[in-house]
């Protein structure tokens, strides 16, 4: 039953007989006939029959539900019983929010540490994305934000807290600006992250409570790529603190406080609120939450800051 239920969710992942078959390493027949098979043991219908793979039945959808956790529940104790004798080992999932993807490497370096057994695997996601794959066993853990539309059913570790940029080419600014309103912010050609990004509603809603109305002249999802189209020319843009831990001082570039409002948003680890929790998410949970670890967090990201000619505790 295992197993089928292993070539159940390869299924659902691939959408597509063929690559399931080749990601569980068995013939295409093999996988189709154990899928039938689970279909007469529960008598139910679980896929929806064509010429090629075309979606899951509703009776389908409520096994997927269960395989998930049924499986999950089974790592979780292969995890717990090998950790007894041989240390804790496996394959630890993260999802990132794109703008906190640069303080990932910091909790996952002193986790390495503890656990070298444990590889790992980060993957940039929306904090919906993140809420979807928490629920559905597909992540361990996550670092996403806390205090801002904050996930459901999850435990929570606090890390650091998120400061609002305008990156801009100087020639943009008045010479000796240190900071700016969001009011006036939204006068400059905009570059920002897509609407399904937190970060960009973020961004949204404080320019509505700078009574502004802003449509950018560029959106994307990647941070990196705002980076480069502000270094080109193009547009500025409104960024998080992390982004500016990430990338080189330019001569020809400012970062500048928003004001008016002061945002801060408490970003952090989060994981599936289940008893007992998995034991890969929990053991990370404890590294985060070491004495020290929020502040060389903090601290490298004053370090960082400085170069920008920003002040410490931003």
């Amino acid at each position: 039953m295992f197993r089928k239920f292993v070539y159940l969710l390869a299924l659902a992942r691939e959408q597509h007989f063929g690559r399931a078959a080749e990601a569980c390493h068995v013939s295409q027949p093999t996988l189709s006939n154990a899928i039938r098979q689970l279909e007469d043991e529960l008598r139910v219908p679980i896929v929806e029959r064509g010429q090629k793979f075309s979606g899951f039945t509703p009776e389908g959808l409520k096994v997927l539900e269960y395989a998930r956790r049924i499986v999950a529940e089974r790592d979780g104790l292969y995890q717990e019983l090998t950790a007894l004798g041989q240390g804790l080992s496996g394959h630890l999932r993260i999802g990132a929010i794109p703008t906190a993807l640069p303080a990932v490497p910091h909790v996952l370096a002193r986790f390495a540490e503890r656990y070298p057994q444990i590889r790992s695997s980060v993957r940039s996601l929306s904090s919906r994305d993140i809420q979807r794959d928490l629920d559905g066993f597909e992540l361990d853990a996550a670092v996403t934000y806390l205090d801002n539309e904050p996930l459901s059913n999850v435990r929570t570790v606090p890390l650091f807290s998120e400061r609002y940029f305008l990156l801009a080419q100087r020639r943009q600014v008045s010479e000796g600006t240190t900071s700016i309103r969001w009011a006036d912010a939204a006068k400059l050609p905009l570059c920002l992250l897509t609407p399904d990004m937190q970060n960009r509603r973020i961004a949204d809603t404080a320019f509505r409570m700078a009574d502004r109305t802003v449509v950018p002249l560029m959106e994307t999802n990647s941070i990196v790529t705002i980076y480069t189209i502000v270094r080109s020319g193009l547009a500025a843009s409104v960024v998080p603190s992390q982004l500016l831990t990430l990338v080189a001082l330019h001569p020809d570039l400012v970062a500048l406080p928003l004001t008016e409002p002061d945002l801060t948003y408490a970003v952090g680890l989060v994981y599936a609120d289940r008893e007992p929790p998995a034991p890969l998410a929990k053991a990370l949970a404890a590294v985060a939450a070491e004495p020290g670890l929020a502040e060389r967090v903090r601290a490298l990201t004053d370090e960082a800051l400085a170069p920008w000619g920003l002040s410490k505790g931003l």
